[in-house]
């Protein structure tokens, strides 16, 4: 499937969308933490979060649109988001974002990169591959602290309504496009 540029930076701008909104839910989190290895762990992510998003965002402006151009996603993947930030207890935020959320957002990056014709869209697979190449790291950074901390280890109990989201197949829905003025 031949992306269109705008498909492209509409693509893009979803996928940095979802990077601002968990670097956000990460930053909300880290002062109702209590324990400090896990805040040290929001944190450091907080920052990969941020360089994912930057990254994302000065492509879609090589794409034509705007610079940092965001798109929301499709409607019940923005409420799964909305849910994440609400979702209290230690253990059950690290499951909700290492087990359910970016495991999501890494098949996603997969797809898109399957779907990408590796020469007319080097530059865009060039950013994905960077952000999914960190996602191993954030997964370690995990283990080790749940590894540290055994008692987050504990099966959480509010990630059941955030599975969901690995059901949903589109960021957005068919047909959907950006206003005009945002590209």
């Amino acid at each position: 499937m031949t992306l269109t540029i705008r498909d492209k930076a509409d693509a893009l701008g979803t996928f940095r969308f979802v990077s601002v909104q968990l670097m956000e839910t990460l930053a909300r989190w880290v002062p109702t933490t209590p324990e400090l290895e896990v805040k040290t762990l929001f944190g450091r992510h907080i920052w990969d979060l941020a360089q994912h998003a930057d990254a994302l965002g000065r492509r879609t402006f090589e794409l034509r649109a705007a610079l940092h151009y965001s798109r929301r996603p499709a409607a019940a993947y923005g409420r799964e988001l909305d849910r994440l930030t609400a979702v209290t207890g230690t253990a059950d935020r690290i499951a909700s974002m290492y087990d359910v959320l970016l495991p999501d957002l890494a098949g996603r990056y997969d797809n898109y990169l399957k779907d990408a014709d590796p020469l007319l869209d080097e530059p865009s697979v060039r950013v994905i591959a960077r952000i999914v190449a960190d996602f191993p790291r954030l997964r370690s950074d995990r283990a080790a602290v749940v590894g540290e901390r055994g008692e987050l280890a504990a099966p959480p109990r509010s990630t059941n309504g955030l599975r969901a989201i690995a059901q949903m197949v589109e960021f957005r829905p068919a047909g959907e496009v950006a206003a005009p003025e945002a590209l």
